[in-house]
Protein backbone atom coordinates (compact mmCIF):
# COMPACT_ATOMS: atom_id res chain seq x y z
CA UNK A 1 0.00 0.00 0.00
CA UNK A 2 1.45 3.39 -0.77
CA UNK A 3 1.58 6.36 1.37
CA UNK A 4 0.40 9.59 0.86
CA UNK A 5 4.81 11.03 0.84
CA UNK A 6 5.84 7.91 -1.42
CA UNK A 7 7.36 8.70 -4.60
CA UNK A 8 5.28 8.73 -8.11
CA UNK A 9 6.30 5.43 -9.70
CA UNK A 10 6.37 6.04 -13.31
CA UNK A 11 6.89 2.67 -15.17
CA UNK A 12 9.05 3.01 -18.43
CA UNK A 13 8.20 1.00 -21.39
CA UNK A 14 10.95 -0.24 -23.46
CA UNK A 15 11.61 -3.09 -25.90
CA UNK A 16 15.09 -3.07 -24.63
CA UNK A 17 17.32 -0.89 -22.30
CA UNK A 18 20.04 -0.94 -24.65
CA UNK A 19 21.95 1.99 -25.71
CA UNK A 20 19.07 3.79 -28.42
CA UNK A 21 18.69 7.51 -28.41
CA UNK A 22 14.81 6.84 -26.04
CA UNK A 23 16.84 4.65 -23.59
CA UNK A 24 19.71 6.95 -23.59
CA UNK A 25 17.78 10.10 -22.67
CA UNK A 26 14.91 8.43 -19.87
CA UNK A 27 18.47 7.06 -18.36
CA UNK A 28 19.55 10.83 -18.37
CA UNK A 29 16.00 12.03 -16.81
CA UNK A 30 16.49 8.55 -14.37
CA UNK A 31 19.88 10.53 -12.60
CA UNK A 32 18.26 14.45 -12.56
CA UNK A 33 14.84 13.37 -10.90
CA UNK A 34 14.41 13.76 -7.51
CA UNK A 35 14.10 10.29 -6.05
CA UNK A 36 12.09 11.30 -3.34
CA UNK A 37 9.59 12.97 -5.31
CA UNK A 38 9.30 11.04 -8.98
CA UNK A 39 11.22 7.09 -9.49
CA UNK A 40 11.27 5.14 -12.63
CA UNK A 41 10.91 1.63 -13.16
CA UNK A 42 11.48 -0.86 -16.35
CA UNK A 43 9.42 -2.75 -17.92
CA UNK A 44 11.01 -4.65 -20.93
CA UNK A 45 10.34 -6.83 -23.66
CA UNK A 46 12.63 -10.16 -24.14
CA UNK A 47 12.24 -12.30 -21.18
CA UNK A 48 12.19 -15.38 -23.68
CA UNK A 49 15.12 -14.42 -25.50
CA UNK A 50 18.75 -14.90 -24.82
CA UNK A 51 20.25 -11.89 -22.98
CA UNK A 52 23.90 -10.71 -21.04
CA UNK A 53 22.25 -7.73 -19.15
CA UNK A 54 21.18 -4.74 -21.25
CA UNK A 55 23.19 -1.34 -21.17
CA UNK A 56 21.67 0.35 -19.13
CA UNK A 57 20.88 -2.02 -16.42
CA UNK A 58 22.73 -2.12 -14.41
CA UNK A 59 23.12 2.00 -14.24
CA UNK A 60 19.23 1.94 -13.84
CA UNK A 61 19.39 -0.44 -10.55
CA UNK A 62 22.46 1.69 -9.13
CA UNK A 63 19.70 4.61 -9.42
CA UNK A 64 17.30 2.79 -7.48
CA UNK A 65 15.27 1.89 -10.62
CA UNK A 66 13.88 -1.68 -10.48
CA UNK A 67 13.73 -3.81 -14.02
CA UNK A 68 11.08 -6.03 -15.25
CA UNK A 69 10.66 -8.48 -18.11
CA UNK A 70 7.72 -9.17 -20.32
CA UNK A 71 7.64 -11.84 -23.52
CA UNK A 72 8.06 -10.45 -26.72
CA UNK A 73 4.83 -9.86 -28.90
CA UNK A 74 4.85 -12.07 -31.37
CA UNK A 75 1.31 -12.03 -32.92
CA UNK A 76 0.83 -15.49 -32.38
CA UNK A 77 1.06 -15.28 -28.69
CA UNK A 78 -1.51 -12.76 -28.22
CA UNK A 79 -3.42 -14.35 -25.52
CA UNK A 80 -0.54 -15.06 -23.59
CA UNK A 81 0.77 -12.10 -23.86
CA UNK A 82 -1.89 -10.22 -22.59
CA UNK A 83 -2.55 -12.51 -19.90
CA UNK A 84 1.10 -11.82 -18.69
CA UNK A 85 1.29 -8.25 -18.91
CA UNK A 86 -2.56 -8.63 -16.84
CA UNK A 87 -0.39 -10.68 -14.56
CA UNK A 88 2.07 -8.25 -13.84
CA UNK A 89 0.51 -5.48 -13.27
CA UNK A 90 -1.62 -7.25 -10.47
CA UNK A 91 1.23 -7.94 -8.98
CA UNK A 92 2.50 -4.16 -8.82
CA UNK A 93 -0.16 -2.00 -7.71
CA UNK A 94 2.44 0.17 -6.90
CA UNK A 95 2.92 1.70 -10.33
CA UNK A 96 1.26 5.25 -10.72
CA UNK A 97 2.13 6.45 -14.16
CA UNK A 98 2.64 4.16 -17.15
CA UNK A 99 4.88 5.52 -19.72
CA UNK A 100 5.21 3.38 -23.30
CA UNK A 101 7.82 4.05 -25.68
CA UNK A 102 7.10 1.10 -27.68
CA UNK A 103 4.31 2.05 -29.23
CA UNK A 104 4.25 -0.82 -31.58
CA UNK A 105 2.06 -2.60 -28.60
CA UNK A 106 1.62 0.26 -26.49
CA UNK A 107 -2.52 -0.29 -28.00
CA UNK A 108 -2.21 -3.26 -25.39
CA UNK A 109 -0.42 -2.57 -22.37
CA UNK A 110 -1.70 0.72 -22.04
CA UNK A 111 -5.81 -0.37 -21.76
CA UNK A 112 -4.61 -3.25 -19.58
CA UNK A 113 -2.71 -0.82 -16.64
CA UNK A 114 -5.67 1.55 -16.92
CA UNK A 115 -8.29 -1.31 -16.42
CA UNK A 116 -6.19 -3.70 -13.87
CA UNK A 117 -4.81 -1.14 -11.53
CA UNK A 118 -6.03 2.23 -12.55
CA UNK A 119 -2.69 3.59 -13.57
CA UNK A 120 -2.26 7.28 -15.85
CA UNK A 121 -0.84 5.92 -18.98
CA UNK A 122 1.02 7.77 -21.45
CA UNK A 123 1.66 6.98 -25.04
CA UNK A 124 5.26 8.71 -25.95
CA UNK A 125 6.31 9.01 -29.71
CA UNK A 126 9.86 8.43 -30.52
CA UNK A 127 10.24 8.17 -34.44
CA UNK A 128 8.56 9.92 -37.21
CA UNK A 129 8.66 6.64 -39.54
CA UNK A 130 8.56 2.62 -39.20
CA UNK A 131 10.71 -0.18 -40.45
CA UNK A 132 10.47 -1.29 -44.04
CA UNK A 133 8.38 -4.07 -45.08
CA UNK A 134 5.83 -6.18 -43.48
CA UNK A 135 6.77 -5.00 -40.13
CA UNK A 136 6.41 -1.54 -40.85
CA UNK A 137 2.63 -2.51 -41.90
CA UNK A 138 2.16 -4.10 -39.01
CA UNK A 139 3.06 -1.79 -36.55
CA UNK A 140 1.20 0.80 -38.13
CA UNK A 141 -1.63 -2.07 -37.82
CA UNK A 142 -1.44 -2.09 -34.55
CA UNK A 143 -0.92 1.69 -33.21
CA UNK A 144 -3.27 2.65 -35.32
CA UNK A 145 -5.90 3.85 -32.19
CA UNK A 146 -3.43 4.34 -29.81
CA UNK A 147 -4.57 7.71 -29.57
CA UNK A 148 -7.80 6.26 -28.29
CA UNK A 149 -6.03 4.14 -26.07
CA UNK A 150 -4.18 5.92 -23.67
CA UNK A 151 -5.21 8.98 -21.24
CA UNK A 152 -2.94 11.13 -22.85
CA UNK A 153 -0.38 11.46 -26.31
CA UNK A 154 3.32 12.78 -25.84
CA UNK A 155 5.92 13.21 -28.80
CA UNK A 156 9.54 14.17 -29.11
CA UNK A 157 8.82 16.27 -32.19
CA UNK A 158 6.23 17.36 -33.79
CA UNK A 159 7.01 14.90 -36.39
CA UNK A 160 6.64 12.22 -34.24
CA UNK A 161 3.55 13.65 -33.34
CA UNK A 162 2.39 13.94 -36.48
CA UNK A 163 3.73 10.15 -37.27
CA UNK A 164 1.92 8.30 -34.62
CA UNK A 165 -1.23 10.53 -33.32
CA UNK A 166 -2.04 12.87 -36.70
CA UNK A 167 -1.28 16.11 -37.65
CA UNK A 168 -4.98 17.06 -36.54
CA UNK A 169 -4.44 16.06 -33.04
CA UNK A 170 -1.42 17.65 -32.68
CA UNK A 171 -2.98 21.14 -33.79
CA UNK A 172 -6.13 20.28 -31.66
CA UNK A 173 -3.71 20.24 -28.55
CA UNK A 174 -4.25 16.76 -27.70
CA UNK A 175 -0.73 16.31 -27.92
CA UNK A 176 2.11 17.44 -25.89
CA UNK A 177 5.74 17.84 -27.38
CA UNK A 178 8.36 16.92 -24.74
CA UNK A 179 12.12 17.25 -26.56
CA UNK A 180 14.88 14.87 -25.90
CA UNK A 181 17.07 16.44 -23.12
CA UNK A 182 21.08 15.69 -22.70
CA UNK A 183 23.28 16.81 -19.62
CA UNK A 184 24.24 19.93 -22.34
CA UNK A 185 27.65 20.81 -20.04
CA UNK A 186 28.82 17.16 -20.70
CA UNK A 187 29.39 17.80 -24.09
CA UNK A 188 30.65 21.60 -24.06
CA UNK A 189 33.92 21.85 -25.83
CA UNK A 190 36.12 22.38 -22.84
CA UNK A 191 40.13 21.69 -22.19
CA UNK A 192 38.89 18.26 -20.83
CA UNK A 193 36.81 17.09 -23.06
CA UNK A 194 39.05 18.38 -26.26
CA UNK A 195 41.64 16.07 -24.29
CA UNK A 196 39.73 13.32 -25.15
CA UNK A 197 38.80 13.82 -28.17
CA UNK A 198 42.79 14.16 -28.84
CA UNK A 199 43.32 10.78 -27.20
CA UNK A 200 40.60 9.28 -29.18
CA UNK A 201 42.55 10.36 -32.67
CA UNK A 202 45.76 9.09 -31.57
CA UNK A 203 44.00 5.76 -30.34
CA UNK A 204 42.61 5.34 -33.88
CA UNK A 205 45.17 6.25 -35.89
CA UNK A 206 43.31 9.97 -37.18
CA UNK A 207 46.05 12.77 -35.95
CA UNK A 208 46.17 14.70 -38.87
CA UNK A 209 43.31 13.73 -40.77
CA UNK A 210 39.92 15.30 -41.77
CA UNK A 211 37.38 12.88 -39.55
CA UNK A 212 33.84 12.89 -40.62
CA UNK A 213 31.34 11.00 -38.20
CA UNK A 214 28.42 9.31 -37.31
CA UNK A 215 26.76 8.58 -34.13
CA UNK A 216 23.72 6.14 -34.29
CA UNK A 217 22.77 2.21 -34.19
CA UNK A 218 23.09 0.80 -37.79
CA UNK A 219 19.40 0.83 -38.55
CA UNK A 220 17.33 1.52 -41.71
CA UNK A 221 16.08 4.83 -40.24
CA UNK A 222 20.29 5.88 -39.52
CA UNK A 223 20.99 5.39 -43.75
CA UNK A 224 24.73 4.41 -43.42
CA UNK A 225 25.05 2.87 -46.93
CA UNK A 226 23.99 6.30 -48.36
CA UNK A 227 26.50 7.58 -45.47
CA UNK A 228 29.03 5.38 -47.02
CA UNK A 229 28.79 6.77 -50.41
CA UNK A 230 28.65 10.38 -49.37
CA UNK A 231 32.43 9.92 -47.76
CA UNK A 232 33.43 7.84 -50.77
CA UNK A 233 32.46 11.78 -52.46
CA UNK A 234 34.47 13.82 -49.90
CA UNK A 235 37.69 11.26 -50.19
CA UNK A 236 37.71 12.61 -53.57
CA UNK A 237 38.33 15.97 -52.89
CA UNK A 238 39.95 15.25 -49.12
CA UNK A 239 42.44 12.83 -49.37
CA UNK A 240 43.62 12.60 -45.43
CA UNK A 241 39.88 12.11 -44.52
CA UNK A 242 38.15 9.33 -42.36
CA UNK A 243 35.01 7.87 -41.49
CA UNK A 244 34.18 7.48 -38.02
CA UNK A 245 31.28 5.50 -37.11
CA UNK A 246 30.15 4.66 -33.56
CA UNK A 247 27.61 2.21 -32.81
CA UNK A 248 26.06 -0.90 -33.59
CA UNK A 249 23.05 -2.88 -34.83
CA UNK A 250 21.53 -5.37 -37.33
CA UNK A 251 22.80 -3.53 -40.40
CA UNK A 252 26.37 -3.08 -39.27
CA UNK A 253 27.82 -6.24 -41.14
CA UNK A 254 25.66 -4.99 -44.52
CA UNK A 255 27.81 -1.44 -44.10
CA UNK A 256 31.23 -3.29 -43.37
CA UNK A 257 30.82 -5.33 -46.93
CA UNK A 258 29.65 -1.78 -48.38
CA UNK A 259 32.97 -0.67 -46.94
CA UNK A 260 34.64 -3.06 -48.53
CA UNK A 261 33.21 -3.56 -51.59
CA UNK A 262 34.43 0.57 -51.99
CA UNK A 263 37.41 -1.15 -51.34
CA UNK A 264 37.68 1.30 -48.23
CA UNK A 265 38.79 -0.33 -45.41
CA UNK A 266 41.54 1.92 -44.36
CA UNK A 267 39.35 4.81 -44.47
CA UNK A 268 36.52 3.56 -42.28
CA UNK A 269 36.57 2.75 -37.99
CA UNK A 270 33.81 1.13 -36.72
CA UNK A 271 33.75 1.68 -33.43
CA UNK A 272 31.09 -0.06 -32.14
CA UNK A 273 28.87 1.12 -29.44
CA UNK A 274 30.26 3.36 -26.71
CA UNK A 275 29.83 4.20 -22.93
CA UNK A 276 31.25 8.17 -23.80
CA UNK A 277 29.70 9.43 -26.48
CA UNK A 278 30.00 12.92 -25.22
CA UNK A 279 34.15 11.80 -25.95
CA UNK A 280 33.57 10.79 -29.32
CA UNK A 281 31.88 14.19 -30.90
CA UNK A 282 35.41 15.76 -30.18
CA UNK A 283 37.66 13.64 -31.98
CA UNK A 284 35.08 14.54 -35.29
CA UNK A 285 35.78 17.57 -37.88
CA UNK A 286 32.65 17.24 -39.23
CA UNK A 287 29.21 15.09 -38.47
CA UNK A 288 26.59 13.28 -41.11
CA UNK A 289 23.62 12.51 -40.15
CA UNK A 290 21.36 11.40 -43.93
CA UNK A 291 18.42 9.49 -41.80
CA UNK A 292 15.19 8.42 -43.46
CA UNK A 293 13.11 9.17 -40.82
CA UNK A 294 14.03 10.30 -37.05
CA UNK A 295 11.69 11.26 -34.01
CA UNK A 296 14.41 13.68 -32.42
CA UNK A 297 17.82 12.58 -32.27
CA UNK A 298 19.84 12.99 -29.84
CA UNK A 299 22.74 12.79 -32.03
CA UNK A 300 22.11 16.17 -32.97
CA UNK A 301 21.10 17.75 -29.95
CA UNK A 302 24.65 16.32 -28.44
CA UNK A 303 26.85 17.32 -31.63
CA UNK A 304 25.03 20.99 -31.32
CA UNK A 305 26.23 20.86 -27.52
CA UNK A 306 29.98 19.66 -28.68
CA UNK A 307 29.98 22.64 -31.54
CA UNK A 308 30.52 20.12 -34.05
CA UNK A 309 29.18 21.16 -37.23
CA UNK A 310 26.41 18.46 -38.78
CA UNK A 311 24.76 18.08 -42.41
CA UNK A 312 21.55 16.43 -41.34
CA UNK A 313 18.99 15.63 -44.05
CA UNK A 314 15.78 17.48 -44.64
CA UNK A 315 13.67 14.30 -43.34
CA UNK A 316 14.91 15.39 -39.74
CA UNK A 317 12.54 17.41 -37.52
CA UNK A 318 13.21 21.22 -37.65
CA UNK A 319 13.01 20.79 -33.82
CA UNK A 320 15.99 19.82 -33.45
CA UNK A 321 18.04 22.65 -34.69
CA UNK A 322 18.26 25.68 -32.12
CA UNK A 323 21.92 26.96 -32.90
CA UNK A 324 24.18 27.58 -36.04
CA UNK A 325 25.52 24.16 -36.24
CA UNK A 326 22.87 22.36 -38.28
CA UNK A 327 22.74 22.81 -41.63
CA UNK A 328 19.83 20.59 -43.65
CA UNK A 329 20.09 18.92 -46.94
CA UNK A 330 17.66 17.10 -49.44
CA UNK A 331 17.58 13.37 -49.66
CA UNK A 332 16.76 13.90 -52.75
CA UNK A 333 20.12 15.35 -53.61
CA UNK A 334 22.63 12.84 -54.56
CA UNK A 335 26.16 11.69 -52.61
CA UNK A 336 28.25 14.08 -54.49
CA UNK A 337 25.84 16.69 -53.76
CA UNK A 338 25.88 16.06 -50.16
CA UNK A 339 29.48 16.07 -50.07
CA UNK A 340 30.05 19.32 -51.65
CA UNK A 341 27.20 20.54 -49.14
CA UNK A 342 29.16 18.85 -46.10
CA UNK A 343 32.51 20.39 -47.00
CA UNK A 344 31.25 23.74 -47.75
CA UNK A 345 29.35 24.00 -44.05
CA UNK A 346 32.56 22.42 -42.80
CA UNK A 347 34.43 25.19 -43.95
CA UNK A 348 31.97 28.28 -42.97
CA UNK A 349 30.94 26.40 -39.62
CA UNK A 350 34.02 24.67 -38.71
CA UNK A 351 34.15 24.54 -34.67
CA UNK A 352 34.24 27.71 -33.49
CA UNK A 353 34.75 27.18 -29.27
CA UNK A 354 34.56 30.72 -28.54
CA UNK A 355 30.58 30.67 -29.03
CA UNK A 356 30.18 27.34 -26.67
CA UNK A 357 28.95 29.26 -24.08
CA UNK A 358 26.09 30.81 -26.04
CA UNK A 359 25.32 27.75 -27.94
CA UNK A 360 24.92 26.06 -24.18
CA UNK A 361 22.52 28.63 -23.55
CA UNK A 362 20.49 28.02 -26.92
CA UNK A 363 20.07 24.91 -25.90
CA UNK A 364 18.66 25.05 -22.59
CA UNK A 365 16.57 27.67 -23.37
CA UNK A 366 14.96 25.40 -25.94
CA UNK A 367 14.51 22.63 -23.42
CA UNK A 368 17.37 20.75 -24.34
CA UNK A 369 18.77 20.49 -20.83
CA UNK A 370 17.82 17.48 -18.79
CA UNK A 371 18.22 19.29 -15.29
CA UNK A 372 15.72 21.98 -16.40
CA UNK A 373 13.30 18.93 -17.77
CA UNK A 374 13.41 17.14 -14.52
CA UNK A 375 12.10 19.34 -12.87
CA UNK A 376 9.26 20.08 -15.22
CA UNK A 377 8.38 16.20 -15.25
CA UNK A 378 8.20 15.97 -11.84
CA UNK A 379 5.95 18.71 -11.71
CA UNK A 380 3.65 17.41 -14.41
CA UNK A 381 3.58 13.71 -13.46
CA UNK A 382 2.20 14.90 -10.20
CA UNK A 383 -0.54 17.54 -12.03
CA UNK A 384 -1.29 13.78 -13.81
CA UNK A 385 -2.15 11.99 -11.12
CA UNK A 386 -4.09 14.81 -9.62
CA UNK A 387 -6.41 15.26 -12.48
CA UNK A 388 -6.76 11.56 -12.55
CA UNK A 389 -7.81 11.56 -9.00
Amino acid sequence: MKNENDPILVLQVFSVLDMGGAESRIMDLAGNLDPSRVRYAFLLHNRDEDYSKDFYEEEAVRLGCPVYRLPRYKIYNGRAYRKAVREFFKEHPEIDIVQGHMTSVASIYLPIAKETIGAVTIAHARSAGVDPGLKGKLTKFLRRNLKKRCDHCWACSTEAADALYGEDARKNGQVRIIPNAIRVADFAPVEKQIKKGSEIRSAYGLDGKFVVGHIGRFHYAKNHEFLVDIFAEILKVKKDAALLLVGDGDLKKETEEKVKALHLEDKVIFAGRQSNPADFYHAMDLLIFPSRYEGLPGTIVESQAAALPALVSDAVTKDVAVTEYVRYCSLQKNAAEWAGEALGFYEERSRKTEGARETAKQLKEAGFDVESQARMLEELYKSLLEENG
